[in-house]
């Protein structure tokens, strides 16, 4: 019998299982190197088909494929797309959710144990619990797919508390195949993704994150109030269906109202709103029945409706991760459509105040002190018994474990914790806990920083976004941004010709690691003529002069 070369039967099941004429690049790679026994990251853009890597080669390996996927309305989204290809081509798929009755669940687990279905979709969350694990446990999973796996990083922009949990998770259901995949990470964070999920020498496929079809803009405003008439004109003018972001709830019931009476079918979409009303905006814009939705940025994240042909933000985003991401929903048919930042210098302090929120001192030291107590009694506590005792959500535990797991506090093993060393007083855990949430406000501090660079360069805006993610841009601009369209790029780039000789010979690669005297070590991000944008891992992204590098060769060294 004729074996029939791995590529070619791959290229057949896109073909008759999910209809797909051709693959897209980095498809077929990570499949491949999947099925061979590798782990896999994909580092894909928005709509440029990730879900096909784990569909394909779920069907190609025994055994179920857990797919994990951050918010229930996503679930939903992915579940339909594969219903569209019928249970016949062996896409059976079910959900285990907290948003889905008892009898469902149970359905849903009959489906898996007779082979029914071959993938299942769970949140974060749910893999804490640990009957959901036991059962997953026993179906020999051969595959868990990561979905969003930037939300593993706390260097990311989306962080969740569960996410770090998904390397024990791993270890349980006895080492599958791990496929992180994710729409927007930077080197660093892609690090930390391998690391976190203990991915072992993964094969790492990124295939761009340039979207040219993306016409990239920023309109710069001094009065609130012009800038929210503007953003309301702007998008009651602008033709087909689209997105628009703002930074609180009142401000998308507020933009909602007026577009509505400027004759645009709009409505908002934020987490004060009643599940129900939230599935039934999210069910109606992609069904066409509204046109625009006025969100905080709760809503969107992997939202399959390919003809957004706006997205305007009316406040600056937290960080050039989410802002990307949240771009990444329009144009995803292919077709022109349009980025535009609504963008007031002082609406950045909003964003600086909520990165400084800080860790809950408090809640630490109660936790902290919990576990010390109970590890000194019992050697250790239960995860679900503390949240009891404490009278603590989910969420906020997690959070709290996270941080005093990183400052080695705690450890955590079979759903138990216990305090690592009992004759360290909880208040020495709880301030080396501080210190690990500090760096990451100062990482997020820096982030918005970014955020301005990008709002207020006047060179190309491509080139900005790119170089963000350590990803190189031809130079000359890209032609499809208002600082290229108005000729601001190539007098920026006219003028750093004339860097002197002595700043021209300091030279960074993209992506090199550094090590600064004060800030200790980095990558270089961004290279441009007269200054490196470079990503530390205590400080977060500084952008320096290479003219003071120049002349203080032991400021910034190369790490081999």
């Amino acid at each position: 019998m004729k074996l029939v070369p791995l590529s070619m039967r791959i290229r057949r099941l896109a073909r008759t299982r999910l209809g797909l004429p051709r693959l897209r690049p980095g498809q077929l790679e990570a499949v491949k190197a999947l099925a061979k026994g590798r782990d896999v990251m994909v580092v894909m853009p928005t709509g440029a088909g990730k879900s096909a890597v784990y569909q394909l080669a779920g069907l190609l390996l025994d055994g179920p494929t857990v797919v994990v996927s951050p918010l229930i309305a996503l679930q939903r989204d992915q579940l339909a797309n594969l219903a569209r290809h019928g249970e016949n081509a062996g896409l059976g798929a079910v959900a285990v959710n907290s948003a889905q009755s008892r009898g469902r669940t149970d359905e849903a687990w009959e489906s898996l144990t007779a082979g029914d279905a071959e993938f299942v979709f769970l949140a974060p969350e749910q893999l804490a619990n640990q009957d959901v694990l036991k059962r997953l446990s026993e179906l020999k999973v051969s595959l868990i797919a990561i979905d969003e796996a930037h939300c593993v990083s706390a260097w990311g922009h989306d962080f969740r508390p569960d996410y770090l949990r998904l390397g024990d998770v791993v270890e349980t259901l006895g080492r599958p195949r791990v496929l992180a995949l994710t729409a927007t990470a930077a080197p660093p964070v892609r690090a930390e993704i391998v690391e976190r999920l203990r991915m072992s020498n993964p094969v790492q496929l990124v295939t761009g994150f340039d979207r040219p079809n993306l016409e990239l803009e920023v309109r710069r405003f001094t009065e609130a109030r012009h800038k929210e008439k503007a953003v309301v004109e702007r998008v009651a003018g602008l033709e087909g269906s689209g997105l628009v972001y703002a930074a609180t709830r009142r401000a998308t019931e507020e933009y909602a109202e007026q577009l509505r009476a400027q004759g645009r079918t709009a409505r908002a979409y934020h987490a004060g709103l009643k599940a129900a009303e939230r599935e039934e905006v999210h069910h109606a814009f992609l069904a066409g029945e509204v046109d625009v939705v006025v969100a905080t940025n709760a809503f969107g994240m992997g939202i399959n409706k390919a003809d957004v042909r706006f997205v305007v933000h009316a406040d600056v985003p937290d960080s050039i991760d989410s802002y990307y991401q949240e771009i990444g929903r329009a144009g995803r048919d292919g077709n022109p459509a349009l980025a535009c930042l609504y963008y007031r210098p002082e609406d950045l302090s909003l964003r600086n105040f909520f990165a400084s929120a800080g860790a809950d001192e408090e809640l630490l030291a109660t936790v902290a002190g919990a576990v010390l107590e109970h590890t000194k009694t019992d050697g250790s506590v239960g995860v679900v018994e503390l949240r009891r005792e404490l009278e603590l959500t989910h969420t906020k535990l997690t959070g709290a474990v996270n941080l005093l797991e990183q400052a080695g506090a705690l450890a955590l093993k079979d759903s138990a914790l216990s305090y690592t060393d009992v004759d360290v007083p909880a208040a020495a855990a709880v301030a080396a806990a501080e210190a690990i949430d500090e760096e990451h406000t100062q990482m997020d501090k820096s982030r918005v920083s970014m955020m301005r660079g990008y709002a207020e360069t006047t060179g190309c805006r491509r080139d900005f976004l790119l170089g963000y993610f350590g990803e190189e841009h031809p130079d000359g601009g890209c032609g499809n941004c208002d600082s290229c369209k108005s000729g601001s790029t190539a007098e920026q780039e006219a003028e750093a010709e004339e860097v002197p000789p002595e700043v021209a010979a300091v030279q960074f690669e993209t992506n090199q690691r550094v090590r600064h005297r004060e800030w200790g070590p980095g990558v270089v991000m961004r290279d441009e003529a007269d200054r490196i944008t470079v990503l530390f891992e205590q400080v977060g992204y500084r952008t320096l002069a290479l003219a003071v590098i120049a002349a203080d060769a032991t400021l910034l060294v190369r790490e081999d």
